[in-house]
């Protein structure tokens, strides 16, 4: 007699849900504060968005090294399966270092809030094809209007920072690429138990191959014109500054995307994305207090539907899901 598949990890107390969800909001501020702080000092963003994937590897490293997390059992087809789906985090990872880092904290994850729309196109263009209810794809309406409107000023008509906007999109595409490349290589490794692939070192080894995929960014755009970057940023700001928020926006980077794995796990994808979407309200709030950025009213407007869409276009695709699930049930 077979044992059932479980689709979660173990149920976890709310209690530990709740401390998980505070810990990954409270990181994702925090990092974008750091990361904002970093790149306005050193202006060398593909080297920033490298060394912070570093801060993870050493405490991998530390974790794997001192046996406190099992090493992860991996073959060389485990790996070559895994480096799509790395160079995919890159690309989103370095996509929103940019994004933020050429223009406002705010804008940026205004037009991140634009990700189910990139993930519902990647959802049919790539199989296997993924057809989300059309109630879903209505919600995309709302997403990409409201985030028209917010780029809509005042007395000045359309006025969109097109670097920001670039940057934002690609990490946009890079991660709903991660996600649906990555779904089942993931799954595969995490329900072979010789492979000690729990939620923890998946996202551990991700983060090492998307430094090795990071590399080679930093050696065609900024190599050449690092160390005078680097003296310049010193001259003016310092080097304890620069590497104080440096290593932290690294140290919170890595943490919060560890605990939203965590979190993930145990509740699922759906109700992760629901959550991802009021995130990014607190981090738009902070920033816009932080960094003195200026919110207009479309602004404000704009970014409240869109992410009130996100918040749609997740529960109607959980919607969606169930009904499929049910028939497919009737059906066998």
């Amino acid at each position: 007699m077979s044992t059932p598949v479980k689709k979660q990890d173990a149920a976890a107390s709310p209690a530990k849900l709740a401390l998980l969800v505070f810990a990954w909001y409270a990181g994702n501020t925090f990092y974008n504060i750091y990361n904002k702080r970093t790149t306005n000092m050193l202006h060398a963003h593909w080297t920033v968005a490298c060394a912070q994937l570093v801060v993870g590897i050493v405490w991998s490293l530390f974790m794997w090294g001192t046996g406190i997390r099992k090493t992860p059992n991996l073959t060389a087809a485990d790996i070559a399966a895994c480096m799509p789906i790395g160079l995919f985090a890159c690309l989103a990872h370095g996509g929103s270092v940019l994004a933020s880092a050429v223009g406002a904290v705010s804008f940026a994850q205004i037009v991140k809030a634009c990700e189910p729309a990139f993930a519902a196109v990647i959802g049919v263009l790539v199989p296997p094809m993924d057809l989300k209810p059309m109630l879903a794809y209505a919600m995309l309406i709302p997403i990409v209007g409201g985030v028209g409107l917010a780029c809509i000023k005042e007395g000045k008509g359309v006025d969109i920072n097109m670097e920001a906007f670039a940057f934002a999109s690609m990490a946009n595409a890079a991660a709903a690429l991660k996600g649906k490349l990555g779904s089942s290589v993931t799954k595969a490794l995490k329900a072979d138990k010789s492979k000690n692939m729990d939620a923890a070192n998946v996202y551990a080894v991700m983060n090492i191959i998307s430094f090795c995929c990071t590399v080679p960014f930093v050696v065609i755009n900024e190599l050449p014109t690092l160390q005078g970057s680097w003296d310049e940023a010193v001259a003016e700001h310092g080097a304890q500054p620069i590497l104080t928020n440096l290593i932290l926006s690294g140290v919170c980077f890595y943490f919060y995307n560890e605990f939203a794995f965590a979190f993930t796990a145990h509740v699922g994808a759906v109700t992760s994305s629901v959550l991802n979407t009021a995130k990014r309200v607190i981090i738009i709030i902070v920033s816009s207090i932080v960094f003195q950025e200026a919110m207009e009213r479309n602004t404000i407007i704009g970014s409240a539907i869109a992410i009130c869409g996100t918040f749609a276009y997740s529960l109607a695709s959980k919607s969606g899901g169930k009904k499929a699930a049910d028939t497919k049930k009737k059906t066998n």
